[in-house]
C-alpha cells in the first residue's frame, strides 16, 4: 500500500474524530444552556386551616425556575415551620410571607392581629351572630341602632352602618376552625384599627348593634344613613266638652220708667 495513502487516512480518521468531538461538546453545552437552573420552594402538603401553627407535616418542597422564583416565598421548611397561617392554605399552594405571621409568644391570636391594628371582642346572640355563620377569617359589616325619642312624630330607629368589611378573628375562644356547620357562639373578635374601636364602644354604650356576613369576593364599600320611622298605633284622646250653658236673662223689679234686661254680666 501506497505510505502517502496510509497518511491520508491517517489524517482524515483523526479529523473526523475531532470534528465528532467539537460537535458533541457543543451539544452538550446547548442542553446545559437551555436548561433552566432550579432551587426549591415550600407548598402547603395538606390543608393548613387559618390560625394554626405550621408544623413540619403541613410542608413541603418542590423545583421551580430560578428565574421566575415567587416573591416573599420560602425555600426551606424550616423558615415557614412555627409560623402561624394568617388564612386558609390550602393543598399544593405556595407558603408567601404574606400568608403567615410570627409567633412571638404569647398566644396565636396576638400573631394574627396586623401592625397598627386591635383586637376587640363584641358579645353576641344567634340573632346577631348571623344564626352561627360566622367563622374565623370571615369579613363583616357593623351597624348600629339607635333609638331617638320624638315626641311630635314618635319614636324613631336610627339605623347606620358603622364599619365595612372587617375581619373577624375568633369567635368565642377559638382563632381557628375547620367547620363548615353553624355553632351558635356568645362572643366575636373583630380586628379593628383604634379608631374604629373607640366607634364601635360607643355604639354599643349608645344602642345595638348587628352584624351582617359579607361575601368575601366583595369588597365594595357601600355609604348609607338611613333613620327609618317606626309606625306606633294612633291613640285617640278623649276630648271633654264644655256643657252648653245660654245666656241668662235677670228680670229686675219694675221701675216706674223702664224695664233692665241683663244678658250675662252686662246689663
Amino acid at each position: 500500500m501506497n505510505k502517502k495513502f496510509m497518511i491520508m487516512i491517517i489524517i482524515a480518521i483523526a479529523l473526523a474524530l475531532g470534528a465528532t468531538k467539537i460537535a458533541d461538546n457543543w451539544l452538550k453545552s446547548q442542553v446545559m444552556t437551555d436548561t433552566p437552573k432550579e432551587e426549591h420552594v415550600v407548598i402547603a402538603a395538606i390543608d393548613i386551616p387559618f390560625g394554626i401553627k405550621i408544623e413540619p407535616k403541613h410542608v413541603s418542597l418542590i423545583a421551580w425556575p430560578a428565574d421566575s422564583m415567587p416573591k416573599n416565598s420560602f425555600n426551606t421548611t424550616e423558615s415557614v415551620i412555627g409560623k402561624v397561617t394568617k388564612s386558609t392554605i390550602y393543598a399544593g399552594d405556595l407558603i408567601t410571607d404574606k400568608r403567615v405571621a410570627k409567633h412571638l409568644g404569647g398566644s396565636t391570636l396576638s400573631a394574627l392581629i396586623t401592625k397598627n391594628y386591635r383586637a376587640i371582642s363584641v358579645r353576641v346572640n344567634d340573632v346577631v351572630g348571623v344564626s352561627g355563620f360566622i367563622l374565623p377569617g370571615n369579613y363583616v359589616d357593623v351597624l348600629s341602632t339607635r333609638m331617638l325619642r320624638n315626641n311630635s312624630s314618635g319614636p324613631r330607629a336610627k339605623i347606620k352602618t358603622l364599619l365595612e368589611n372587617i375581619k373577624v378573628l375568633a369567635v368565642d375562644q377559638e382563632a381557628a376552625t375547620d367547620k363548615e356547620k353553624p355553632a351558635i357562639v356568645r362572643a366575636v373578635t373583630l380586628e379593628l384599627l383604634p379608631q374604629q374601636a373607640e366607634v364601635l364602644v360607643k355604639a354599643l354604650v349608645e344602642g345595638k348593634i348587628q352584624l351582617t356576613l359579607r361575601n368575601p369576593l366583595d369588597e365594595e364599600v357601600i355609604v348609607a344613613d338611613p333613620v327609618v320611622k317606626i309606625d306606633k298605633p294612633v291613640i285617640q284622646k278623649k276630648v271633654r266638652r264644655r256643657r252648653y250653658i245660654p245666656p241668662a236673662i235677670l228680670v229686675l223689679p219694675w221701675h216706674e220708667d223702664k224695664k233692665v234686661r241683663c244678658t250675662g254680666n252686662i246689663c
